[in-house]
């Protein structure tokens, strides 16, 4: 089953939270990837340096819109299990649940 839009919802809030929380944390996309030059985090650089990079890597798809309910899931796993072993619990970030993807939609 190819992913949904409240999935696709969720994929791309996890991205805004997860650039948020990197910058937050001091944690630009020098320290994490690129030494030289500080350049802080946002939804598409973390979909792109981040997510794409293990989502190729583990399915070979390059368009998340090509993904299904159980790749995303598992590409989360990796990407959240590699932070938190680099950085610490901090670094953990819940995926969005239905009900927080539904709730921020009524505001």
């Amino acid at each position: 089953m190819i992913r949904s839009n409240q999935q696709n919802k969720a994929l791309h809030k996890y991205l805004r939270d997860l650039s948020a929380k990197l910058n937050d944390a001091g944690l630009d996309q020098r320290k994490v990837l690129k030494p030289s030059v500080a350049i802080p985090w946002d939804e598409k650089s973390a979909k792109e340096q981040l997510w794409r990079q293990i989502q190729v890597a583990m399915t070979g798809k390059e368009s998340s819109k090509d993904l299904t309910t159980k790749e995303v899931s598992k590409i989360y796993e990796v990407l959240n299990r590699h932070l938190v072993e680099k950085f610490g619990q901090d670094a953990h970030i819940p995926f969005p649940s239905q009900d927080e993807l539904y709730y921020k939609e009524q505001l």
